[in-house]
């Protein structure tokens, strides 16, 4: 006899990262921007008129479309966005990802890629990274359904050079590459220039990083007008409200701070060294990072055991149990005072 819970959907879902909840801890885990939203933010709050809640929020996001169109050099029907770049990221896999043919990705990126395709049942091949950790461009010249490109990459925070990711784009113009820019402020260029080259390119970037703006959930994606047009229609085949007139109003206010988003990448890139010529003087070995985080081994500590003694001092990073990467640990750039008291807690442990 059949049951309803033979028709349920079963999907192993991406985890996210550990969010503690205490007042005391340094959070160095999730990769979030260790400083305050811009002070244009605070003027937004300070001026929001509660009342207007009742209201429907936009759907044209037209003050924030001028802002980021103007600041890219793009059109205003070249620009799609949504509740968070892993939200556009998922519908641009629903979009554009519907051939029989395996889209492909590197071995080492952000597991929800396999979740989105398993949940879209999407064929997909894992591309596995060389030694280095670095992309094979040769490895995407191959028949696929689509290709996906975190850069710089997660969690190993290495650039691939743009000449590079155009050699991709541009041998695989039968398909859609996605470009995943979610750190790209924190070192590289990006590719957001060649989506007027080649009209199978989107590129995705976010508001959660650089912009210190993960609580609001804005991510975007950049393409030409046919694809965010096509984007478009998916998401609004189920939601046309996906971001709150709060977080426009936010989102608006800090993309026109330029100032203040380089003084904060300055910062992240500062703190960023300093820690790996920390860890370089204790035995780590850092992979190069164009990210706010660093991706770092030390073959005489056991990675595990390492993030266990740090959390027990409530000093949080990241540790991946899986191939190839589980002697590393992710430790997310925070403010110079938190970097200093992790190397502090390091040089402790024994």
């Amino acid at each position: 006899m059949s049951s309803w819970k033979d028709n349920l959907r079963t999907i192993d879902p991406y985890v996210p990262g550990e969010q503690p909840q205490l007042s005391d801890m340094i959070k160095l885990n999730t990769n979030e921007c260790p400083y305050p939203p811009s002070h244009m933010v605070e003027k937004v709050l300070k001026k929001c008129d509660y009342s207007n809640l009742r209201l429907y929020p936009s759907f044209t996001f037209k003050p924030l479309k001028e802002v980021l169109c103007k600041t890219y050099n793009i059109a205003e029907n070249e620009i799609f966005f949504g509740n968070g770049s892993d939200e556009v990221l998922a519908l641009a896999f629903m979009t554009f990802f519907n051939s029989k043919k395996p889209i492909l990705f590197p071995d080492i990126t952000y597991s929800f890629y396999d979740v989105w395709c398993n949940l879209y049942q999407i064929p997909f091949e894992r591309i596995p990274l060389n030694e280095k950790f670095e992309f094979n461009v040769e490895d995407y010249k191959r028949e696929n359904g689509g290709i996906v490109i975190t850069n710089p990459n997660a969690p190993t925070g290495i650039y691939m050079e743009l000449d590079s990711v155009e050699e991709i784009v541009k041998a695989n113009q039968d398909s859609i590459v996605i470009v995943d820019e979610a750190y790209i402020d924190f070192g590289g260029k990006s590719a957001i220039d060649l989506i007027h080259k080649y009209e199978n390119l989107v590129v995705v970037q976010t508001y959660s990083k650089s912009r210190a703006l993960a609580g609001i959930r804005m991510g975007y994606a950049m393409a030409n007008s046919y694809l965010i047009d096509a984007m478009k229609a998916v998401k609004n085949s189920f939601n046309s409200y996906t971001i709150t007139t709060l977080s426009q109003d936010i989102a608006t206010a800090s993309a026109k701070d330029s100032q203040y988003l380089k003084e904060c990448t300055d910062k992240i890139k500062s703190s960023r060294q300093w820690t790996v010529d920390e860890l370089d003087k204790l035995g780590f070995e850092t992979l190069p990072s164009s990210a706010n985080f660093i991706f770092t081994t030390n073959k005489n500590i056991d990675a595990k055991d390492l993030f266990e003694y740090l959390k027990e001092r409530r000093i949080f990073v990241r540790y991946f149990n899986k191939p190839r990467i589980n002697q590393y640990l992710r430790i997310t750039i925070g403010t110079q005072e938190q970097m200093e008291a992790l190397v502090k807690a390091i040089k402790e442990y024994k």
